[in-house]
């Protein structure tokens, strides 16, 4: 079901989902002022993320219909401020799992006193029914990871906060029905912007951001006859527009635009699901089911 601005909602978030589709993606919040997302499975919700205080959380949450009674683990992807700030107030009343890489937790005061599990990136585990797998990114944090999800035949892929896909970013990210991937700063904004050019260089480098040309031209190797949805994540308020994303994906992948603004896009396909284009935003959540 789509709202009056075009986003996916559900109509039953509590229900139990379709035999095809196992999996739901909630984005409460995309970009620099803070960050966090929710899996949702026949079994429950697993958080990805905790960069907004407890009561901005919920008030996402309930916005999109969900019951933080039902988030079974939070896993945290780096220590950026924007991915963690909220998580300490939000695991005071969380009896769920913690899952972080290793050391992660020891980079912030606020989370080494927390009952992490650690992972080593590329490790995966189990939990809510759905298999997590994790995989290395490329960040300028100790061990960032991306994220797969897995149940019951369905997929989504998550990764934001990495300057570039390493082979295994792309080998898990492929072949899924929702692929949520960064699409950061569009190089010319960027570069002809207010940052300085030591940001700008921190940003653009290896260690940084994925720009929306990066991610465009990875999108013919990730995306599959099964993939359905695409979502352009950490969009820069500065440095991109969601449109730009939008655009530039859509031409990597032969997409048509839906209006003039460019703000999502859509390819039919011959004996395949309709694949669909649009961008997470830092202020308004979505659903995607």
């Amino acid at each position: 079901m789509h709202d009056a601005d075009g986003h996916i909602r559900s109509t039953a978030p509590h229900a139990a989902p379709t035999h095809c589709n196992q999996l739901h993606l909630h984005i409460l919040g995309s970009g620099s002022k803070g960050n966090c997302a929710l899996v949702e499975g026949p079994g429950g919700l697993i958080m990805i993320d905790a960069g907004f205080s407890r009561r901005e959380t919920l008030r996402r949450m309930h916005e999109l219909d969900l019951d933080e009674e039902r988030v079974q683990a939070l896993i945290i992807t780096h220590e950026h401020g924007d991915h963690v700030k909220g998580a300490a107030v939000w695991c005071k009343r969380f009896g769920g799992s913690l899952h972080a890489s290793l050391g992660t937790p020891g980079t912030r005061d606020a989370l080494t006193a927390l009952p992490f599990e650690e992972f080593a990136p590329g490790g995966s585990f189990v939990v809510a029914g759905i298999h997590v797998q994790t995989f290395p990114t490329m960040h300028d944090v100790l061990n960032p990871v991306g994220l797969r999800f897995d149940c019951s035949g369905d997929s989504i892929g998550f990764a934001t906060d990495t300057g570039i896909l390493t082979p295994g970013s792309l080998t898990y990210l492929r072949d899924v029905r929702i692929l949520a991937l960064e699409s950061n700063h569009d190089v010319a904004l960027l570069r002809t912007g207010s940052y300085p050019r030591y940001l700008q260089d921190r940003i653009i480098s290896e260690r940084g951001h994925l720009s929306n040309a990066q991610a465009a031209e990875a999108l013919p190797n990730l995306v599959t006859e099964r993939t359905e949805q695409l979502i352009a994540m950490h969009i820069s308020q500065e440095n991109n527009r969601p449109s730009l994303a939008v655009r530039a994906w859509a031409a990597a992948l032969g997409a048509e635009l839906d209006d003039e603004l460019g703000s999502t896009a859509m390819l039919e396909r011959t004996g395949a699901p309709t694949l669909h284009i649009r961008a997470a935003g830092q202020n308004r959540p979505i659903t995607i089911l």
